[in-house]
């Protein structure tokens, strides 16, 4: 895969010249504020989501055990996903872009280890399919910060398009396939956490009561003045 990098004609290594191109052309503190973006400001962002998303998923007395599972496995997916990324960074080898292309604009320093596949792309896109899985709304706009992610670590010259792409698709996979074991094992957690003391963090205050079997509050007799029976009472 390096080997072909290194051809200019390859539509991956125009399209990052495309891509990374635009850093050029922008002004010094644009640069400054995708490099943050890219590197923590997503990350950050997509903390945030998740977040957005336990809150909501909690006023769903029903689905909230399930839900609050699945935003849990979100995390665990990513951190799976990195660790499956590193024999394959280490079989595939292939050189950051920088090294074997002159002329780009590169906004991180430092960056020495191998190049496919993006850890960020990775991880953020593990996230936010577990994000999609607990709330379909916060979800999408989980997926859409992954989707600038990927944008980013071009833009700022530190990946190949197709580092990007294969990082989204092993996030998605390891997520997805990995999905019916996490959910088998962290819902039933999430289900005693609901009855417990700690109840709150998987259901809102006003569900927990209407999840557990509690009924409705017990409407009192209604008596007439000086204590005899209502008038539909004294009727019957």
């Amino acid at each position: 895969m390096a080997g072909l990098a290194l051809d200019g004609s390859n539509p991956d290594v125009s399209l990052l010249y495309d891509i990374n191109g635009l850093a050029k052309d922008a002004p010094h503190w644009s640069d400054r504020v995708m490099e943050f973006v890219g590197e923590f400001g997503i990350v950050i962002g997509l903390v945030l989501v998740a977040l957005g998303a336990w809150w909501s998923v909690r006023k769903r007395p029903q689905e909230a055990p399930s839900a609050v599972a699945g935003l849990i496995w979100a995390p665990l997916a990513a951190g799976l996903a990195l660790m499956a990324n590193i024999p394959i960074r280490g079989i595939v080898q292939r050189p950051r872009p920088f090294k074997d292309h002159q002329g780009l604009d590169v906004l991180v320093a430092g960056k020495t280890d191998y190049s496919f596949v993006s850890d960020h792309a990775t991880l953020t896109m593990a996230v936010a399919v577990g994000v999609f899985m607990a709330h379909r709304a916060f979800g999408v706009g989980a997926i859409a910060l992954a989707l600038l992610e990927g944008f980013c670590r071009v833009y700022m010259g530190v990946h190949y398009p197709t580092d990007v792409i294969g990082g989204f698709a092993l996030g998605t996979a390891v997520t997805l396939l990995l999905a019916p074991l996490a959910m088998m094992l962290l819902t039933p957690l999430t289900t005693a956490i609901a009855g417990s003391r700690a109840g709150w963090l998987v259901r809102g205050g006003g569900a927990v009561g209407a999840a557990a079997g509690e009924g409705p509050p017990e409407v009192p007799e209604h008596r007439a003045p000086g204590g005899g029976r209502g008038s539909k009472d004294l009727a019957a």
